[in-house]
């Protein structure tokens, strides 16, 4: 068991003698966020012995429900389990009133084994088995979000808010530098945050449809830190939006009609002394390693759709013509194909994985884009030749459009318990199983309306 060391609480609270209490928290399997709160004087005790929080916590699907099929119910006593800050991520809450900080917990077994129902270890095995075959993952994450009308979301009719200005956004326009302004007093408070935070933030976009943002995380040398960042910057975008009297979604597909939000995995590998083994000075394709990298992704695309895109809602984001994927495809700068080679010097080649959703569970996701680039680069796995012009009108949909589909080839996958590993995967899927065929016995509203006469 790796210890944080109880030095980085103490000079933190040294350093900040207003903050009152400390947000500890782990991610479950779907990606939500649960833990306790700590005084300022239970700090110490946090770093030095961890908090145990129960086994059950992972068994939880997406609505907070036990899935006593994970087997970490009622067969383990849901007993505790010792959980560990993360180094390095002890930081601030800046949206809340009270001087709150926060900090990433990763679970332990009683015996200092990691748990294996903990999506960040999931993420650190697949991690430490790329750096044992000798190449260390450089990953950002993406995350596009929408800003709704509060009003409207508690009413369940999401629309999209009025800026700054008063003016509520009703077009696409996409790259619109007047949205950005409209929304600055929120978007200023976001960057500040993120300053106080230690997270990289860098270019601002206003997306493709109204409402719907993006701030682009810069790279990390440490994979597992870069999805860190991802978490903690979706809590920050969260909670700055409701100080703000909106409500940030990183649902999917929370509008028919307009584009979905999507996470977009940027990666390369780098040797021990950090070169990137995707750079050169000739074309992209003619760099093995990547191209055996992206032969890799495009082939586990299928059976990782699952994890890519873990709720029902997530289904409906996979549509032509939207930017979201409907088969396997890489191309050079093209994002009409779901794994790109980005444009910028050779130096800083690397490529972009575009299928997941923004509701992905950012741990979750990295791994199964990792091992998808282990398996391809062990294996050499060729991609075929890069797509060029409307990737859409030349790969076949062949990605599951429906959860039971995903869930299926997931479940059947050889490749994805081998590298997350056997028992994550097990949990994983017993969650999303259950999770699946409780929403599909709900009776919708959308059902009456179309049927309740007429059937």
């Amino acid at each position: 068991m790796i210890r944080p060391d109880p030095a980085e609480a103490a000079a933190f609270l040294d350093a900040h003698p207003e903050i009152e209490q400390i947000e500890v928290f782990l991610t479950d399997p779907s990606g939500v966020q649960r833990g306790k709160i700590l005084r300022r004087e239970e700090l110490a005790s946090a770093y030095r012995d961890g908090r145990p929080l129960p086994c059950s916590i992972l068994s939880l699907d997406i609505t907070g429900a036990d899935v006593e099929e994970t087997g970490l119910v009622w067969e383990e006593g849901d007993s505790d389990r010792p959980c560990l800050a993360v180094p390095g991520t002890l930081t601030h809450a800046p949206w809340l009133a009270t001087s709150t900080a926060q900090a990433i917990l990763t679970s332990f077994e009683k015996d200092g084994t990691p748990t294996p129902a903990d999506p960040r270890q999931a993420l650190a095995h697949v991690v430490d088995g790329l750096k044992a075959s000798g190449f260390n993952p450089v990953a950002a994450i993406e995350l596009e979000f929408y800003l709704v009308d509060r009003e409207a979301a508690l009413a369940g009719r999401p629309t999209p808010p009025a800026g700054a200005s008063g003016f509520r956004p009703q077009q696409h326009q996409a790259y619109l530098v007047q949205d950005l302004e409209d929304f600055a007093p929120f978007l200023d408070d976001v960057y500040r945050g993120a300053k106080a935070m230690g997270l990289p933030a860098k270019t601002l976009i206003s997306e493709y449809a109204p409402g719907q943002l993006e701030i682009v995380l810069g790279h990390r040398e440490d994979a597992l830190r870069a999805a860190d960042d991802a978490v903690l910057y979706k809590r920050l975008v969260k909670g700055m939006a409701e100080r703000h009297g909106y409500v940030a979604t990183f649902m999917a597909k929370p509008y028919a009609n307009h584009s979905g939000s999507g996470m977009h995995v940027h990666v390369s590998l780098a040797d021990g002394n950090g070169r990137n083994l995707f750079a050169g000075e000739g074309a992209a394709t003619e760099n093995a390693l990547l191209r055996h990298a992206a032969g890799g992704m495009m082939a586990l695309m299928r059976e990782s759709i699952a994890l890519f895109a873990p709720n029902a809602n997530s289904y409906r984001r996979f549509r032509r013509n939207t930017y979201a994927p409907v088969g396997p495809g890489w191309g050079v700068d093209n994002r009409s194909v779901p794994i790109r080679v980005t444009a910028g010097p050779p130096a800083a080649r690397h490529l972009e994985h575009r299928v997941a959703g923004a509701d992905a569970n950012p741990y979750v996701a990295l791994a199964a884009v990792l091992a998808a680039i282990h398996e391809g680069v062990e294996r050499k796995i060729e991609p075929g030749p890069p797509i060029s012009g409307n990737g859409y009108a030349k790969i076949p949909p062949i990605l599951p459009t429906n959860w039971y589909d995903a869930l299926d080839l997931a479940s059947a996958s050889e490749v994805l318990p081998r590298r997350l590993g056997a028992r994550f995967m097990e949990i994983f899927l017993a969650i999303k199983s259950a999770e699946c065929e409780r929403f599909f016995a709900e009776v919708p509203d959308l059902d009456h309306r179309l049927y309740l006469r007429l059937a």
